[in-house]
């Protein structure tokens, strides 16, 4: 019995099918970009206002991380003691995303500006879990300026961990997943960053979070102090930090500060009779100041 073969396509015919499948998958990219920003809260709302054009300027970095949710930029990802907090001492398993739209003058994580590799999530959470550490720290730079952080949080809380995260006053706090331990550094006016705290965060906090500010002089000690009274911080989050500042060299995007001793600081919390606690950054102690993955 004879087989009727369908006619071969033309090669006009064959450029049109392949046109005509460019443009459906062409569609279907952009319904689906169109349903995630619909689904997520545009950055503009969750971060304080916007920064000079040349330290926000579009790149196609910032297009990149739109288009993929699903995947993060990291700086680095380490196993080390806590520094700081009141997890203070203990084992901690570190992620630093990359990226700051702050310029504080004693950064000590400049490097974390600019430099990291886009990793899937799922590739950070088995990075993560090959440590026997329950605890785990989200760090940056400014870690709440990539939007898929929360889901990065909220998987790792899923799988038992206590999850902290290190964050600037300048994002918005509110979408964290409630498991989540917010530590949130309040900028002093030594940071050169003090107006770009965004005051809303103060009542998102609870008796969970940590509030921290480094000092880096009396008069970032006296702004601190009014702080604390004016938003009765004491009484609503779980720990109240004053730390003084490790000198930090000037850099290429930082103006650099000296520091503050410890004793000085000492005194004048106790002076004021102050119900904080006094912390200095123990990695520092144990390691040179400036090693990385610490």
């Amino acid at each position: 019995m004879l087989q009727h073969r369908r006619p071969a396509l033309t090669l006009q015919a064959r450029s049109r099918s392949l046109a005509h499948s460019s443009v459906i998958a062409m569609m279907r990219c952009r319904r689906e970009k169109k349903r995630r920003e619909q689904k997520s809260e545009p950055l503009g709302r969750r971060c304080a206002p916007i920064l000079a054009p040349a330290r926000l300027a579009p790149s196609g970095r910032d297009s990149e991380r739109l288009a993929m949710p699903d995947t993060l930029r990291i700086n680095e990802i380490f196993h080390s003691i806590q520094g700081e907090s009141s997890w203070v001492g203990l084992p901690c398993v570190f992620v630093r995303l990359t990226g700051c739209h702050l310029r504080c003058a004693y950064c000590d994580t400049a490097y974390a500006f600019h430099e990291g590799q886009r990793q899937s999530i799922d590739s950070i959470i088995e990075a993560v879990v090959r440590y026997e550490t329950s605890l785990v720290e989200i760090t940056g730079g400014e870690p709440l300026l990539q939007h898929g952080v929360h889901d990065l949080m909220s998987r790792l809380c899923d799988l038992g961990r206590t999850v902290l995260i290190e964050t600037s006053g300048a994002c918005d706090i509110s979408p964290c997943d409630p498991r989540v331990i917010r530590i949130l550094d309040l900028k002093t006016p030594g940071s050169g960053e003090v107006d770009r705290n965004l005051w809303s965060n103060v009542e998102h906090l609870s008796e969970r979070d940590e509030v921290k500010f480094v000092i880096t002089d009396r008069a970032d000690y006296e702004w601190a102090r009014d702080i604390l009274h004016q938003h009765d911080l004491t009484h609503r989050v779980k720990s109240v930090i004053f730390a003084g500042v490790f000198e930090q060299p000037r850099g290429l995007e930082i103006a650099g500060c000296k520091s503050l001793p410890l004793a000085e600081l000492a005194r004048w919390i106790l002076e004021d009779g102050l119900p904080v606690r006094l912390q200095t950054q123990l990695h520092k102690i144990i390691w040179e100041p400036q090693t990385r993955g610490v």
